[in-house]
């Protein structure tokens, strides 16, 4: 994935960039976990789950968000 400039960056609103830093996180969280073959621990059904390296299912991001106030370059 190519990096944005920062002036790209600071165009998206601070809300969209803290999920999108939080995702990432998790994403790499889990790659690591996955990596080291220990279990994630996550809240599921108002309990705390252990899940298994072979059950973590990874899932990519489902859409990317764009600044609707920008017109296309």
């Amino acid at each position: 994935m190519e990096k944005d400039s920062l002036e790209d960056r600071q165009s998206i609103p601070l809300a969209f960039r803290a999920e999108q830093a939080l995702k990432e996180a998790v994403a790499e969280a889990i790659a690591a976990h996955t990596r080291a073959g220990v279990p994630i621990v996550v809240w599921r059904y108002g309990k705390v789950v252990k899940v298994p390296v072979d059950q973590i299912e990874i899932r990519e991001p489902a859409a990317e968000y764009k600044n609707l106030n920008e017109k296309d370059k």
